[in-house]
């Protein structure tokens, strides 16, 4: 069972009254996940897990320690504060220690859901049994994962303060393959609204990029205009956000760094239709309600207009520069200050130029120019004269997203929508880039 905020309180003031220690902050979850696993249009796999945990981190004359544990009785909660005692009087000094908060004021996020929370296994198999049988009838090969989760959790510290958090997700991801293996693709969507989550959307369009990638041709590396679909900007961009890290800039490793220990901060980095931002209380995108560190969140812009406003300061950093800590980012959002423009009229601007699904296997090459490297997958088309021609093989890509997004290379921006599974949700819009860099052929399907 989730913990009620009563309850979470009472255990996380029984954990505090073991410690003796200097400071010390404790936290404690409990989940209800649920699943079920379906590939070769059949079913493969069905569960559930209820799980709970608790861990403490304490310092004893500036020296951390930490221990956890999966049981919430008097010994147990005992024996972890202990055993981080032990640890921390063995440690070295930590350097980057501040005092953990007192008394906090959080204003809720609106998030969970009961009837995500209580998905009943019928209701679950009959959605899944429905997309097998339009697999089936469509000669295809399909595989996914419909996920849900309740979670509950709950923060304390020596210094008073405390807070209470509760949520739901589900999502459904679906990959098709042609039988002969040449073609696929994939679509996936989350949300915390079971009865906002569409499956029959999900599955059509997993089917349909499978059957439109028959026959892909091969076509030459080099550099592209792009209309990246919403999961594409997901896959590159989803956790962009959390990318503007103070110290990182301050300290010369980072694409917002200036020379002589400054950032970019105030400059026009991005296209002035761009806005990146992170807030708790959108209505599609519910977030915690205390950011890193505990610090109450708000919502705050990363770039607005395509200027870099704000950098993330850790309470440890903003000790160090005589800031305020940031209140975020505690999601991240991505959308236009101009017209959106759907996937129709992106493609029917462009003379020449890439439909991209999906990338993955993607991977950091340069922190100072955002760089990254990887490949794409499940879909990628030709377009010429403003019409799709023809599937085409996958590629490498080497890009730098501080480029990508830079005036002059975006043409269009779409309208933001809730995109990714249950790990990586965001709000992002699909984008067209005047350039994009492929730097080799991909046989991989």
């Amino acid at each position: 069972m989730l913990l009620t905020e009563k309850e979470a309180k009472q255990i996380t003031e029984k954990f505090l009254s073991f410690v003796k220690a200097d400071d010390a902050i404790v936290n404690i979850s409990s989940s209800e996940t649920s699943h079920v696993r379906f590939a070769e249009n059949n079913f493969l796999t069905s569960g559930k897990r209820e799980a709970r945990g608790a861990s403490v981190t304490l310092w004893i004359d500036g020296r951390r320690g930490s221990s956890s544990t999966n049981d919430f009785d008097e010994t147990s909660l005992k024996t972890a504060v202990e055993q981080a005692e032990q640890i921390a009087r063995l440690s070295p000094v930590d350097r980057e220690y501040v005092p953990t908060l007192g008394p906090q004021t959080y204003k809720p996020t609106d998030g969970y859901v009961e009837a995500t929370a209580n998905i009943s296994p019928a209701a679950r198999a009959k959605t899944i049994g429905g997309i097998l049988d339009e697999a089936e009838k469509q000669k295809i090969i399909a595989a996914g994962f419909h996920q849900s989760q309740a979670s509950a959790s709950a923060s304390a510290t020596k210094n008073g303060n405390f807070y209470f958090h509760r949520s739901t997700i589900v999502g459904l991801s679906v990959t098709g393959r042609t039988q002969d293996g040449t073609s696929s693709g994939y679509f996936a969507r989350s949300h915390f609204d079971v009865n906002k989550l569409d499956a029959s959307r999900i599955a059509r369009e997993a089917i349909r990029k499978t059957l439109e990638g028959r026959n892909a041709r091969t076509l030459d590396p080099g550099v592209y205009t792009v209309i990246l679909e919403p999961q594409a900007v997901a896959d590159i961009l989803g956790f962009f956000t959390f990318s503007f890290d103070a110290r990182s800039a301050e300290e010369g490793r980072s694409a917002f760094s200036a020379s002589g220990g400054k950032t970019r901060l105030g400059e026009k980095i991005f296209d002035e239709r761009i806005n990146i931002l992170s807030d708790p209380w959108h209505a599609e995108l519910p977030a915690s309600p205390a950011a890193q560190g505990g610090v109450p969140a708000q919502k705050i812009y990363m770039v607005r207009n395509g200027v870099l406003e704000n950098l993330i300061y850790s309470r440890f950093w903003a000790s160090r520069k005589n800031v305020e800590p940031t209140p975020g980012p505690v999601n991240t959002i991505m959308e236009t200050s101009g017209k959106p423009a759907n996937i129709e009229e992106m493609i029917a601007s462009t003379k020449r130029g890439l439909l991209i699904s999906r990338f993955w296997y993607i991977r950091s090459i340069d922190p100072r120019i955002a760089g990254l490297t990887g490949l794409t997958r499940d879909g990628v088309w030709l377009i010429e004269d403003g019409k799709i021609a023809y599937p085409v093989k996958n590629f490498r890509f080497n890009q730098s997203v501080i480029q990508m997004l830079a005036p002059g290379n975006v043409e269009m921006v779409g309208a933001s929508e809730r995109v990714g599974d249950v790990d990586s949700a965001s709000l992002l819009p699909a984008l067209k880039l005047k350039a994009f860099n492929f730097t080799s052929q991909s046989e991989a399907v």
